[in-house]
């Protein structure tokens, strides 16, 4: 099943049951239905998966949790708070990028894309990984929910610590579970509002997480971040 979807292979084994479980199939058919209808779907299939893709299992050190793809033509492209290159930055990813410049005096990128974060092991997770455009969380409790429970899962059960940064009560609930160091766990959970310009204000803001993240792997004898972002080359095209 999973030899059609483009993921890394790291995932493919754990996940292989999932991919086969009734909701998925059901998912899928949704989703085709949706498309036979007419409707515009973000990100494009074959990035519906592209968080896991950049970022394989064994690689993961932090988990960003985000909760639906951007619903706007170009953004969307499998990785929560990233847009694509020549993307307006969204408002959220604004307010990220001014606690990083609070935090580590990291000067915000004049793009939104996030790539560089998910090579390093930066697990960039929409809560659901599709979106019909123009339609703000349409495709929740269809499925993706349950997938993406999954792999959080799977981090939950590496023996090497993670960091989990959950930004507002929808990602805190979501990853609930997590064997976290102050449930005598292993990994650490760092909690904070989210950062939307509805919310930033109220404890996002000032909440340090780059810094505390990158402490936390250093003092488990694990690289840090480099939270740098750099810019954006334009891609030339290959001659055929």
């Amino acid at each position: 099943m999973t030899d059609r979807i483009k993921l890394h292979e790291s995932w493919k084994a754990p996940l292989e049951n999932e991919f086969g479980e009734p909701y998925m199939h059901a998912l899928r058919t949704f989703l085709q239905a949706e498309k036979t209808a007419g409707k515009t779907i973000f990100p494009r299939g074959s990035d519906y998966f592209r968080a896991l893709d950049l970022t394989p299992l064994e690689a993961v050190r932090v988990v960003i949790l985000g909760q639906d793809p951007y619903h706007g033509p170009g953004q969307a492209h499998g990785l929560a708070f990233s847009v694509q290159p020549g993307v307006r930055t969204p408002p959220s990813l604004v307010n990220i990028y001014k606690e990083l410049h609070s935090d580590l005096g990291i000067a915000p990128a004049r793009h939104g894309f996030l790539e560089h974060w998910a090579q390093q092991g930066v697990l960039l997770l929409n809560s659901v990984l599709t979106v019909e455009m123009a339609q703000a969380a349409s495709h929740q409790k269809k499925g993706w929910e349950r997938f993406t429970d999954a792999i959080i899962r799977l981090v939950n059960a590496k023996q090497e610590p993670v960091v989990f940064l959950l930004w507002g009560a929808y990602a805190q609930r979501k990853a609930a579970f997590v064997d976290s160091v102050d449930k005598g766990g292993r990994h650490l959970v760092l909690k904070s509002a989210h950062p939307s310009p509805l919310s930033a204000h109220n404890g996002f803001l000032g909440s340090r997480p780059f810094s505390k993240a990158n402490a936390f792997l250093e003092a488990q004898g694990l690289s840090p971040i480099n939270w740098t972002l750099p810019p954006i080359v334009e891609r030339r095209s290959e001659a055929v």
